[in-house]
């Protein structure tokens, strides 16, 4: 078996960004790696969405970029501007067909579907493979999508619908989330934060369903695509080992407030491309911990309070859009996060940090 510098479990998101990462600058021009992948092909699976608060090296994949998203209660509505930091979403079948392809080019990089089939006792590890030990009752973020098409113009194309809370709840937090790529074309998502105790929350077709036909008012359409998934609010356990570094979901780049990961997992990248030279002797990279311990304070709401998600959310973009843009995206300074923390509903965070 062949020995390899380094190899990376696991070539979804993480672990392609990072190898791409390396390779654009080249860093594997004299070293080599092995990314171990059981999927026999790569094809569009997913759609990974963020506030574009920094550069990244695939704004050639970005399907759609919007300068302006809406938040939706029952009985309230808000049209908000994030041009300074436009909310882009990335098509993963043009993400994995340009990194697969710059990758092939190097003779130094290989892909097996299996860690049995390298040597890896000398091998630097970038695991991007989260442990499957779950706690009861961890929150997750589970979602499906579906891209649809219509004969005639129907979507106003220039506005996202970031959350639309006007829809069943049940036990836990439910909203609507619908990205415009066109006048005829958008994907529509139903999201959960729940437990997923609850099997009827992932009766997803049937709530896509009537939520475009009834609430949209829309009849004449086809589906195009779906995708469906599950995000953990919650860090998972690791096993430490001398020469393993975690990236990705299992490296705790997902903010547990909300899911987003694409950019922090770019940061990861870049920051570990910079070590590399070094990487088992520096510090590892880490979201600040400041919003580590807002976003444990945030599910403590979530889990006791559920039914007060909506509002919450929605007040939540009663401050000025970057505000809020940059405290949900980690670039946030200390009277900006003062400012959305004053905005909570004070008792109900008071409670909770105090364990009631």
């Amino acid at each position: 078996m062949k020995d390899f510098d380094y190899i990376i479990t696991g070539g979804g998101c993480a672990g392609l960004s990072l190898a791409y990462e390396l390779e654009i600058h080249k860093k594997l021009e004299n070293k080599t790696l092995a990314i171990i992948e059981p999927r026999d092909e790569y094809k569009r699976d997913k759609t990974w969405s963020f506030w574009k608060t920094a550069n990244h090296n695939f704004e050639d994949c970005v399907k759609k970029s919007w300068d302006n998203f809406s938040i939706n209660i029952s009985s309230k509505s808000k049209h908000l501007n994030c041009s300074n930091y436009p909310y882009q979403s990335i098509d993963s079948g043009l993400f994995y067909k340009k990194i697969i392809k710059k990758l092939k080019e190097n003779k130094n990089i290989s892909f097996y579907k299996n860690i049995k089939e390298v040597n890896s006792n000398n091998s630097i590890f970038f695991n991007s493979v989260p442990s499957t030990e779950i706690e009861a009752n961890s929150i997750w973020q589970h979602f499906c999508g579906v891209e649809i098409e219509t004969k005639k113009n129907f979507f106003d194309e220039g506005i996202m619908n970031l959350m639309d809370f006007d829809c069943e709840q049940r036990d836990g937090v439910h909203f609507f989330y619908t990205l415009p790529f066109s006048k005829n074309e958008a994907l529509v998502e139903t999201t959960w934060l729940s437990n997923m105790n609850d099997v009827s929350e992932k009766n997803y077709d049937d709530q896509i369903k009537d939520y475009i036909e009834n609430h949209l008012n829309l009849k004449d359409y086809k589906i195009k695509y779906r995708e469906e998934g599950a995000i953990p609010l919650f860090h998972q356990a690791s096993i430490k080992e001398k020469n393993k570094i975690d990236i990705g979901t299992a490296g705790k780049m997902t903010r547990l407030s909300t899911g987003y990961t694409f950019l922090n997992i770019q940061e990861q990248s870049k920051y570990i491309r910079e070590n590399i030279e070094n990487i088992l002797n520096v510090k590892k990279f880490e979201i600040d911990k400041k919003y580590q311990f807002l976003d444990k304070v945030f599910l403590k709401v979530l889990k006791n309070y559920p039914k007060k998600m909506p509002n919450i959310f929605f007040n939540m973009f009663n401050k000025p859009e970057n505000t809020v843009i940059k405290f949900l995206s980690n670039k946030s300074n200390i009277f900006e996060d003062l400012s959305i923390i004053l905005k909570m509903p004070k008792w109900i965070f008071i409670k909770v940090l105090f364990g009631k």
